[in-house]
């Protein structure tokens, strides 16, 4: 009796167990917190950055978007008039028309081309490091000089273009200077930066498995039909973010085509051909200071780009597949 009466006195409360696990729990919470803590603090540099030179632009432009701004004078509240003058304006219609022909011209050939180039690399073998790096070499152009290159290359008379077709007596095209093929030529300067949907689809190509593509050689599939059978469904996530990087950076197309045609004073015939979206927005931005319009049209913009990946990614929900999930 003496034994078990001394061992139930020794037996500490319950309370004081409570009162250590919450401790514990207190203790957990606290180093929860300044992890937490020293985290935003390494964040705080990007954070600062992004609410000064992103966040706080892209709300004050909603706020000129409605005003009348000159960049001299204060703002003054129009109110809808900038988006009225929007359906007015033709050249808007005019500017985006050229953005949704070269953009559509201009998706398919890229990503095409890009897989071309991708299923030669992966086939490579031990080369395969150099000819990475070649393809990638001319991604680090400026746009400006890429927009130069392209009036030296499709000049219509001297140009290296028309040069190389008249060996095979065809007439080339004044590419420079035609509206019909103004835009084209810009298309097919825009295959100089294709290295980087290049390195995006090769990865994925080098994740299909090897024991797959050799399951469909043994049932006789030859090279197209294991590439459109097999590859292509197997890599159709990475396709599908490069068809959706491209239309988002061909409906914001500038850099070539305005160095081609509209920097250092041109007035070249193919102006109106050339004149993208985003090249009209920044002459009614810097070179007339409408602050205000060129406000609302990048709203216009964005909302289009929203639109048009919004039906992409609804599009894709039959064409995608991902991996671990059935086909749609």
């Amino acid at each position: 009796m003496t034994t078990g009466a001394s061992a139930r006195v020794a037996a500490p409360p319950r309370s004081a167990g409570r009162r250590t696990s919450r401790e514990s729990r207190g203790r957990r919470g606290r180093g929860r917190r300044r992890d937490t803590a020293a985290a935003f603090l390494f964040l705080s540099p990007w954070l600062v950055g992004f609410c000064v030179f992103t966040a706080w632009p892209l709300l004050y432009s909603v706020v000129l978007s409605f005003t009348d701004y000159d960049v001299i004078q204060d703002p003054s509240f129009v109110g809808g008039a900038n988006y009225a003058q929007l359906v007015a304006d033709p050249k808007v219609l005019t500017s985006l028309g050229n953005t949704f022909v070269y953009t559509a011209l201009m998706v398919p050939l890229h990503v095409l081309t890009a897989l071309a180039l991708a299923l030669l690399l992966n086939r490579a073998g031990r080369s395969a490091g150099f000819f990475r790096t070649a393809f990638f070499l001319p991604k680090m152009t400026p746009p400006v000089a890429v927009g130069v290159l392209f009036l030296l290359l499709f000049n219509g008379q001297k140009g290296v273009i028309n040069g190389v077709l008249s060996w095979f007596g065809i007439q080339g095209p004044a590419w420079t200077t035609d509206p019909a093929w103004v835009k084209p030529g810009l298309v097919l300067m825009s295959l100089w930066s294709v290295a980087a949907s290049v390195v995006i689809l090769l990865a994925a190509l080098q994740a299909v498995p090897q024991e797959v593509l050799d399951a469909a050689a043994v049932d006789g599939a030859g090279f197209w039909r294991r590439t459109f059978g097999v590859v292509v469904p197997m890599i159709s996530p990475a396709l599908f973010f490069v068809i959706v990087v491209s239309t988002i950076a061909g409906l914001q197309t500038f850099d070539e085509a305005y160095a081609a045609f509209f920097g250092a004073g041109n007035t070249t015939y193919g102006n109106d051909a050339a004149l993208f979206y985003v090249i009209y927005l920044f002459q009614q931005a810097f070179q007339f200071l409408d602050m205000g319009y060129a406000s609302a049209m990048a709203w216009l913009l964005f909302l289009l780009i929203m639109a048009v990946t919004v039906v992409q990614v609804v599009l894709s929900r039959r064409l995608v597949h991902y991996e671990g999930r059935e086909s749609w």
